[in-house]
């Protein structure tokens, strides 16, 4: 299971991202239900990983307007487990998105301080 907090009505959870080569980082992410990818990392810290750079893909934003990012390939720790993933490349925040949630449960008491969980579900 892993766990984390409502704090500005954000959940927010931490996970550890590792790079190419060993490094790792401790990110603390905001679980964003709108963003069908997996995780974005900022530019600085994709550099810090040495993430290997995948491609560049083309996404509509929620306000109707386009924007073109870089791909990259990364790991996480997800629930005990090493997983690799794509990282989309955006200059803000960390998120994590409905293809990191995918096959968990996720509840959230949102007030203050309130607690965030994700449960694998049972295989089919």
């Amino acid at each position: 299971m892993i766990t984390g907090k409502v704090k500005s009505d954000e959940a927010r959870i931490r996970l550890k991202v590792m790079g190419r080569r060993g490094q790792e980082q401790q990110v603390e992410a905001v679980i964003d239900s709108g963003y069908t990818g997996a995780l974005t990392l900022p530019p600085a810290m994709i550099a810090i990983l040495g993430l290997r750079w995948r491609s560049v893909e083309r996404a509509t934003l929620a306000d109707g307007s386009t924007c073109v990012f870089s791909v990259y390939v990364g790991k996480v720790l997800w629930d005990g487990q090493v997983r690799s993933i794509l990282v989309d490349e955006a200059d803000a925040d960390p998120l994590i998105g409905m293809r990191l949630l995918r096959g968990h449960e996720l509840k959230m008491q949102v007030r203050y301080r309130g607690k965030v969980t994700i449960k694998r579900l049972p295989g089919r």
